[in-house]
């Protein structure tokens, strides 16, 4: 155990492998509607209001951190947000999610979107992130993120949310050539829109690419792993912790260990260890509760908490996570609970 370890440094520390005193806890789409205290915000704001208002999402990312006591801090945005510089004409629509009525299907569509310097283009989210770390005054570290180009990609081309990726997926081995100039411009714009989230303040960044099990690990390997690659390369020189994350990822977990990432993130549907295993006890991990386990009696999630921490053994590196984002109805209370338990039953 190191001297001094606190909620203000394990986080870090356990992204870093370096022992800490308990466990590390942090979840997903922590700030969001199963809190009383977003739903009230959100019932006088749009989603895209409270990004573009520093002082909301600011005062969105820290409810939980008042409410939980977790180990992490991250930033309230949306993985989309860039794009509206860039040329995007997106909507969040009521019931449907985000919509984009100009996607993007051939190659002059590629052509106009323009990359732009997040000081110009997403001034406000770097404004929220100074704001969130003067106000966190060193508690706990802020994380900061974007969205994994496959994920930003599959919204631009599909136009909002889709099952089976069928254009993206059709772009990708018909047209490889507008694929790669589409995933290079999305490369350099998350390389630059994670680097200003650094410059402005943030502790460590996470990559969520949490449509990209929709892939075969030769389609990812072939169509996205390079470019995940750039971003981690343009990111690591500044000298906080990477982290990439996506869902139904087992098939690509020795993959993304290749990404230059110092975390890779695991979902429920592997055994922690064994998804450690395919990643390499040279990475740190993060996970891996099923988001819905937070629905089950106290006696159930422990169950499930236990099972986790057994199977990391105590090997330093392993940060307490869901295996995706916390649910709208999920009962604060249970989210509260298993802070407090990872805490406890990994203390000395």
């Amino acid at each position: 155990m190191a001297d001094g370890n606190t909620a203000a440094d394990r986080f870090l520390r356990a992204c870093r492998r370096e022992p800490v005193d308990r466990t590390p806890v942090w979840f997903m789409r922590q700030a969001g509607r199963y809190m009383a205290e977003y739903r009230a915000i959100r019932a006088r704001h749009t989603l895209l209001e409270i990004c573009a208002q520093p002082d909301l999402a600011a005062e969105v990312t820290l409810q939980p951190i008042d409410r939980l006591g977790g180990d992490a801090a991250i930033l309230f945005a949306d993985i989309l947000l860039p794009l509206v510089p860039m040329g995007v004409d997106l909507e969040f629509a009521a019931g449907e999610g985000p919509v984009i009525h100009n996607p993007v299907r051939e190659a002059a569509d590629v052509a106009r979107l323009v990359v732009r310097d997040p000081e110009e283009a997403t001034p406000a989210v770097l404004e929220a992130v100074r704001l969130i770390r003067r106000e966190l005054d060193g508690r706990v570290p802020l994380i900061g993120f974007a969205g994994g180009p496959f994920t930003v990609a599959s919204y631009l081309i599909e136009g909002g949310s889709s099952r089976h990726y069928r254009r993206t997926k059709e772009m990708m081995y018909r047209a490889p050539e507008v694929w790669d100039a589409l995933m290079a411009k999305l490369a350099d714009m998350t390389a630059r829109y994670l680097a200003g989230q650094i410059r402005a303040g943030a502790q460590a960044v996470q990559l969520f690419d949490s449509w990209v099990g929709a892939l075969s690990p030769l389609d990812y390997e072939r169509r996205v792993l390079p470019y995940v690659r750039r971003i981690v390369a343009h990111v690591a020189p500044l000298g906080v912790p990477v982290i990439v994350f996506g869902t139904g990822t087992a098939g690509l977990l020795p993959l993304m260990a290749t990404t230059g990432a110092d975390v890779v993130g695991i979902d429920w549907r592997i055994a922690l260890d064994d998804g450690w295993a395919r990643v390499g006890h040279d990475r740190a991990v993060q996970g891996n509760l099923d988001p819905l386990v937070l629905f089950a009696p106290r006696e159930e999630i422990e169950r499930h908490v236990r099972d986790i921490l057994a199977r990391a053994g105590g090997r330093p590196g392993h940060i307490f996570n869901l295996g995706h984002g916390i649910l709208p109805e999920t009962p604060v209370d249970n989210v509260r609970y298993v802070v407090e338990l990872v805490h406890e039953l990994t203390g000395t």
